[in-house]
């Protein structure tokens, strides 16, 4: 089994660098679709979405996405997130592994 990796090192500071920002760009832009789900088709976009009907309901299609699909959108947006996560955080750790191999070596 390696050692933990040296976070003084550059290279493993800029390895967490990176991992942190891929990091911001899942959340971001996952908040981002459920803010266009949850703002745009709940208000914005309720009247124009409210002629259609979500089918077998008879429900409005802009009330539907107020009341149910915000909230579904968002659980799916958690597991879409986990997902991501757990292939970042393999990668990610092969990398520390790498890096820490590598300094063993040295």
């Amino acid at each position: 089994m390696a050692s933990s990796p040296n976070l003084q090192d550059p290279k493993v500071h800029a390895a967490l660098t990176r991992y942190w920002r891929a990091n911001q760009k899942i959340m971001i832009g996952l908040l981002a679709v459920w803010a266009g789900v949850s703002f745009g088709c709940g208000i914005l976009l309720a009247d124009w979405l409210n002629q259609f009907k979500l089918p077998f309901t008879g429900f409005p299609l802009g009330f539907w996405f107020a009341q149910q699909g915000a909230i579904i959108v968002f659980v799916l947006c958690i597991l879409v997130y986990c997902i991501f996560m757990n292939r970042l955080d393999q990668q990610h750790h092969k990398e520390l592994e790498k890096l820490a191999e590598n300094h063993d070596r040295d």
